[in-house]
């Protein structure tokens, strides 16, 4: 029987109307009910294209016995951060107080009936692993503390709340700008620059487009060198990675190593929309053929893909499809070569690294730029145009190919900030 999410117009909350967690949306209803039946709220905020949200639902979410102990013990609250992104962003700063680490999705917190969080994490497995305790004894670990140690949570609610009240900026803050400041901040992304793989700091590793915007109009105004070293490198890394869709355009959420290989695959409006500007810009300033390539990848995805029939675009393509991340996308190298002639195949394992070890879970391939076609044509001592035709050729049918697979989910939210990116 369905929950209250039915209710609701959130896809992300849609996915857990079947739930047999009684969950509540966010709202004066499950606020009351905390309140006077003096129960902790488990508050989850996630979002629909979110891989570790999934999983976090079959493990635990669908599981009977798991969802009678979260009835059981509290008032379990459902928010969809981009529905949300006033909560999210409250609660991930209330988390990051409590834990001393960053956050993510799932956020999971529990709180008093008046919203305080006591205790939370990100995502819990259902059995302990991952070095992460397990949902289970956690749920009711934290039933017991609620229940007999109300004194210690009420001084803990206060200080955290006197917390967040000094850590608001004033409303009377100045915030001086000046060419120190621009200084200061080039610095600082000078010493996180990766000066092998390009981008900031190490696994896992983001796009940042802001940032690399910043050093692109901070090399043209000042001519420095160092700026457009760093972004362009970043550039080409992250165009011939995987976190890039080398057959269907499009980037993916962020690379869990620090090479670019492997992304965590879901794709999301609101990172591809300022890539296309910055990727347009270096084109413009560099003229290099690769990012005319990704910028002419991005926008056949974003038409092809995630544009609505009712105009703007929609929100965001899941990380997995049949419940396995990254499985529309991967190959294995006898896939690739039942579709392909001889030649086109030698190409394509060239280029895209199928003739190397499998690089994702083991078994199987997400394709990266292994080799230039330069390098291929001059070992095979072909014309570069004719080894180009091949990979154009076998992109197409492997492209054709890929589309009769499950496709991953779509969020068809339509967000005006999003689209305006």
């Amino acid at each position: 029987m369905p929950n209250r999410l039915v209710q609701e117009t959130s896809p992300y909350l849609q996915q857990h109307a079947d739930n047999p967690v009684d969950w509540f949306p966010w709202g004066e209803e499950a606020l009351r009910c905390a309140r006077e039946q003096n129960k902790p709220i488990l508050l989850s905020i996630g979002y629909s294209a979110c891989h570790w949200c999934h999983v976090m639902a079959h493990e635990s979410f669908e599981d009977v016995d798991v969802a009678a102990m979260m009835n059981q013990h509290f008032i379990n609250i459902k928010v969809d951060r981009e529905e949300r992104p006033d909560l999210d962003h409250i609660y991930q700063a209330a988390h990051n107080m409590l834990t001393q680490r960053n956050g993510g999705w799932p956020l999971t917190l529990f709180l008093t009936p008046d919203q305080v969080p006591f205790f939370g994490g990100t995502y819990f497995p259902k059995q302990a692993r991952y070095n992460l305790p397990g949902f289970v004894p956690l749920l009711e670990r934290v039933a017991d503390l609620y229940r007999t140690r109300q004194d210690g949570i009420a001084k803990q609610s206060a200080s955290l709340m006197q917390i967040f009240g000094t850590s608001l900026p004033s409303a009377e803050s100045q915030v001086g700008f000046n060419k120190t400041s621009l200084e200061d901040a080039f610095s600082g992304l000078q010493q996180s620059f990766d000066p092998i793989h390009g981008g900031f700091g190490g696994a896992p590793k983001f796009p940042l487009p802001t940032e690399m915007e910043f050093l692109l109009r901070y090399a043209t105004r000042g001519g420095n060198p160092d700026a457009h070293r760093m972004v362009f490198h970043t550039l080409r890394k992250m165009a011939d990675g995987g976190i890039y869709d080398q057959l269907g355009g499009g980037f993916c959420r962020y690379s869990v190593d620090e090479r670019w290989e492997i992304p965590h695959f879901e794709k999301m409006l609101y990172d591809n929309g300022p890539l296309l500007a910055l990727y347009t810009d270096a084109y413009v300033l560099s003229g290099e053929a690769s990012f005319k390539r990704v910028v002419q990848g991005i926008s056949g995805w974003v038409m092809r893909e995630m544009q609505s029939p009712q105009g703007g675009y929609y929100s965001s393509l899941d990380a997995d499809s049949e419940h396995e991340e990254g499985k529309f996308y991967v190959w294995t190298p006898e896939q690739a070569a039942s579709l392909l002639s001889v030649e086109e195949y030698a190409t394509v394992a060239a280029h895209y690294g199928l003739d190397h070890p499998p690089n994702f879970e083991n078994k199987h391939w997400n394709l990266i730029v292994a080799q230039p076609l330069a390098t291929i044509a001059e070992a095979r001592h072909l014309p570069l145009e004719q080894i180009t035709q091949q990979l154009t050729n076998a992109q197409k049918k492997l492209f054709a190919a890929r589309a009769n697979r499950v496709r991953p989910g779509r969020d068809e939210k339509i967000l005006v900030s999003w689209n305006a990116l």
